[in-house]
C-alpha cells in the first residue's frame, strides 16, 4: 500500500510560506525563492531529487487555503498541481462549483482524505501538500516519511512547518544531499 510523504521546501528558520501569502502572493513576502532549487540553475542532484518525487507520488493530499491559492486560471490551469494526478482537498465545506475531475473535496478529515488517497495511488506515494496537513497527519501516525528541501535563506515570518506538533516524534534519517541551492533531506517517521 501506498506510503504518505510530506515533502516540503523550507526556510532555514523552519517557514514554507512568508507571511501575508493570498492567491496574490502564493509563497508569502520574502519566500519566493524557496522554490528556486527547482527552477533557477538546477543541478543534476535537485533535478534527481525533483524526478523522484514526482515519479512515485501516485496522489496528493492538501487544504483547502492551499487549493484556493493555486487552482484553475493564474495557478494549475485545468489539472492539479502535478497535471492529471489526483488530489484530494481537505475542506470543511465542498464547493458548490464544478472542478476538474482530478480534484475531490473531503469533508470527514484528514485521516479520510489520506485513506482515499492511499487506496487511488497504490503502490506509490500520497503526497501531502501544506503545513496544515502534516501538521494533521504526524500526531495521527499517518505520516511514513518527511522530506524537507532547506534553502539557504532566513525568512523570518509566516507558516511554519513544526509549528503544532506534539513533542517526542522520533525520525530515521534516509538521505541528505547538498547542493549550492538547497539541503535536501528525508526522514523515515519511528514508530
Amino acid at each position: 500500500m501506498a506510503s504518505v510523504i510530506c515533502d516540503m521546501s523550507m526556510s532555514l528558520d523552519g517557514y514554507v510560506t512568508g507571511p501575508n501569502d493570498s492567491r496574490e502572493n502564493p509563497f508569502g513576502d520574502g519566500a519566493g525563492m524557496l522554490h528556486d532549487w527547482l527552477f533557477n540553475d538546477p543541478t543534476d542532484d535537485d533535478r534527481a531529487v525533483l524526478r523522484e518525487a514526482l515519479d512515485r507520488c501516485g496522489a496528493i493530499v492538501m487544504g483547502r487555503r492551499s487549493f484556493d491559492k493555486n487552482e484553475g486560471d493564474g495557478g494549475w490551469g485545468d489539472g492539479g498541481p502535478l497535471g492529471d494526478t489526483p488530489v484530494f482537498v481537505v475542506t470543511h465545506h465542498a464547493p458548490t462549483r464544478r472542478y476538474p475531475a482530478v480534484f475531490t473535496f473531503v469533508t470527514d478529515g484528514v485521516r479520510s482524505a489520506i485513506e482515499q488517497a492511499k487506496a487511488t495511488a497504490g503502490d506509490k506515494v500520497v503526497g501531502l501538500h501544506g503545513a496544515t496537513m502534516m501538521q494533521q497527519g504526524l500526531p495521527l501516525g499517518l505520516v511514513d516519511e518527511i522530506s524537507v528541501h532547506i534553502v539557504p535563506v532566513l525568512i523570518g515570518g509566516g507558516t511554519r512547518l513544526f509549528e503544532t506538533l506534539p513533542e517526542g516524534i522520533a525520525l530515521e534519517r534516509v538521505s541528505a544531499i547538498a547542493t549550492p541551492a538547497a539541503t535536501h533531506l528525508r526522514f523515515r517517521v519511528r514508530r
